[in-house]
């Protein structure tokens, strides 16, 4: 570990997440009804213990908001000491966990699951801040808190609301000012507020820590309680802090380009924290996104940043205790509203509508605030268990009036009745085709369509079986007529499945049949939401006209993933050119679409490329590649020239306004790519050279 390297960028960085962790774990402990200690114990341990053995290294670790109502809960029925016990048996735990190498088997639980907890959670916070913020106590429970909230509203302290108002409006209105945005909303709402509160003398409840902090550690002690009721404590605390360390560890991977998180490791570091934690009388550490993504935002490299905002914990409490304890609470209150909130999110909301999972998600946040976590969560995994059978269950049967019976998606026993009646509504003597695109089909199933199938044929018809997925159809009946197995015309070209009449007369006609016929039944449900829900491409795909080139093909993707601008030699205009098409799509996919990553394509055999090889080009060919790409006239190396072109496209590209801001704030990325078309493989471009993209 260069020391440069950490006193460049990992000091920077530990200092952000320092200022973001003070208020943050001094709130989660008021709102867990611990003291307040107990949080800056947990986030030092967080810093010291997880961030020195993480398995991701720019995860930070400390006292998580998904677990206050758990630990509020365990607080009230075993006593500060005996969650203090229970918070180092469940480090155990988690140890355990990541020795046998489970660390990945957490994962399991369905993210519907996880984020309609954690939104449950994030209410019940909100719910019970509001109380403090407006100068009174917290109740008990959700429907306590929603209940007495009215008469919280009319005898309210004005002070507290006040303070609380000014730290919500400095939480939402900071991150809008680009230039200081940097610096930490939670830190300038809680000191800028602070401040206010100090000078006007503002008379209100604030922070209190002890005198001696060392003296004053809750020694963890063995509850008086069933051994079952500790049990269940033990293991809620080691799994829902295990899943959410665990999503928080993929989710941070996905922000930094380093090396891989390794999630058993990760699970042995927060146990081992959780178990230094519960002995020091500290709440339970998981690992945090919000500090991890400042973390990785602030320009971390290693985990000494992680480590070195746990030190700088320390020193404050031991030196500067005086100025925590300035602190209203209603001001931590404030912050804990706005972060509960945020953990109810509409992008995660949007995203399980899409996916048909809003049921899970749902059912999960309700049951938290109406119930309790461990109930919320159960009945969250039940639905989700139920929609799973449904789907399994669930087939689509279409028949249309050429006498093709379309079945997609999973064909079971339990839909064997449906099949039957639309199978008997065919008229007998016809020739019927059954398309099977299904993911399964099991026996009984099976012998409703060849008992039909039988029977049909002894009527005087006849009928031909074609499969476009895996030959379930053709394997129960070991091959015999009947039972065939299709190409899927949808990856060849019209000429690899229509004859040359068909082909000089109608052939667009003819596959825009073929696609109603077989393809769209698949894709009509994803194409539904997209109509629905609109466009939020990935990418944004400039390639060459050239008909040889299919670009959803090439990438495996489908409707929605990519924005697509086709022209003549993949050319991108430089900005205040006389074309401004192309300039066009390409504020509109970076400003409106938000796209995250323009790729330039190129081929072999580019025309356009050959054309300016050749050179002497005139009319609207000459007008279109003049300006927009590098003279290789007298050009013999055409793998060179089509490379040269691709990177001057990707310059070009930086011409544009919207292009340069989006690549320098981190929001963008340009890639350039070459498809060769004989060996149908595809290479990444960059400064040494090309290379195999799926090397």
């Amino acid at each position: 570990m260069s020391v440069m390297r950490v006193l460049r960028h990992d000091v920077p960085a530990s200092i952000v997440v320092f200022l973001i962790a003070i208020p943050l774990s001094l709130g989660i402990a008021a709102a867990s009804g611990a003291p307040l200690l107990s949080g800056l114990i947990a986030a030092v341990v967080g810093g010291l213990v997880a961030g020195a053995f993480s398995g991701a290294p720019l995860q930070v670790s400390g006292p998580a908001a998904g677990l206050t109502v758990i630990v509020a809960g365990t607080i009230a029925t075993f006593g500060l000491a005996g969650t203090a016990a229970i918070v180092a048996v469940a480090g155990l735990v988690q140890i355990v966990l990541g020795v046998s190498r489970l660390g990945r088997a957490a994962l399991a639980l369905s993210p519907a699951v996880v984020h309609g907890m954690l939104a449950g959670i994030g209410l019940v916070i909100a719910l019970s801040q509001v109380h403090v913020l407006l100068g009174g106590d917290a109740q008990s429970s959700a429907w306590q808190n929603l209940r007495d909230l009215p008469t919280q509203v009319v005898g309210h302290h004005g002070v507290s609301m006040a303070l609380g108002a000014a730290t919500i409006a400095v939480l939402l209105l900071w991150p809008r000012m680009k230039r200081l945005a940097m610096v930490p909303a939670a830190l300038v709402a809680v000191v800028a507020v602070t401040v206010v509160a100090t000078v006007t003398g503002a008379d209100v409840e604030r922070v209190d820590l002890p005198d001696e902090p060392l003296s004053a550690l809750i020694r963890p002690a063995w509850p008086d309680a069933p051994l079952w009721e500790i049990g269940v404590a033990v293991a809620t605390i080691a799994l829902v802090a295990s899943v959410e360390s665990l999503l928080s560890a993929v989710a941070v991977d996905r922000l930094h380009d380093g090396p891989r998180a390794d999630l058993n490791r990760e699970l042995v570091a927060q146990g081992a924290a959780n178990t230094v934690s519960g002995l020091l009388g500290g709440l339970p550490v998981t690992g945090v996104i919000v500090r991890s993504s400042a973390n990785v935002a602030a320009g971390a490299r290693t985990r000494a940043s992680a480590v070195l905002h746990g030190v700088w914990i320390v020193v404050v409490v031991l030196l500067g205790a005086a100025l925590l304890e300035a602190i209203p609470l209603a001001v931590l209150a404030a912050v804990l509203v706005v972060v509960g909130l945020r953990l109810i999110s509409l992008a995660q909301i949007r995203t399980y509508a899409r996916h048909r999972e809003l049921p899970t998600y749902l059912v999960t946040a309700v049951g938290v605030v109406a119930t309790d976590l461990l109930t919320g969560v159960a009945a969250g995994l039940a639905c989700a268990v139920l929609l799973m059978l449904w789907r399994l269950a669930r087939c689509d049967i279409r028949v249309s009036p050429a006498w093709t019976v379309t079945i997609t998606g999973t064909l079971a026993f339990v839909g064997s009745g449906r099949l039957a009646r639309s199978l008997a509504t065919l008229p007998p003597g016809e020739h019927v085709t059954v398309e099977l695109h299904l993911d399964y089909l099991d026996h009984g199933a099976f012998q409703v369509i060849e008992d039909w199938r039988e029977a049909y044929l002894k009527s005087g018809g006849s009928v031909d079986v074609r499969e476009t997925h895996d030959g379930w159809f053709a394997r129960a009946t070991g091959g015999r007529l009947g039972a065939g197995k299709s190409t899927p015309r949808r990856f060849g070209s019209w000429s690899q499945w229509q004859d040359l009449d068909r082909q000089r007369r109608d052939a667009m006609e003819a596959g825009i049949h073929e696609f109603e016929r077989s393809v769209a039944p698949l894709v009509r449900p994803h194409l539904a939401d997209l109509a629905r829900d609109g466009q939020q491409p990935e990418q944004l795909f400039i390639t060459c006209a050239d008909s040889r080139l299919v670009p959803n093909l090439i990438t495996t993707s489908g409707p929605g993933d990519l924005f697509c601008v086709r022209n003549i030699g993949n050319v991108v205009p430089p900005q205040g050119g006389s074309d401004s098409s192309v300039g066009a799509a390409i504020e509109y996919a970076v400003t409106v679409l938000g796209v995250r990553t323009i790729t330039v394509c190129g081929h072999s055999g580019c025309g356009a490329v050959r054309a300016m090889m050749a050179g002497g080009n005139t009319g609207d060919l000459g007008r279109w590649l003049t300006g927009s790409a590098t003279d290789f006239t007298g050009s013999t190396d055409e793998l060179a020239c089509i490379t040269a072109n691709v990177t001057r496209q990707l310059a070009n590209l930086r011409t544009y306004p919207v292009v340069r801001d989006a690549e320098e704030a981190g929001e963008l990325a340009l890639a350039g790519m070459y498809f060769d078309l004989a060996e149908a493989k595809m290479y990444a471009i960059d400064s040494l050279g090309l290379r195999p993209v799926a090397a």
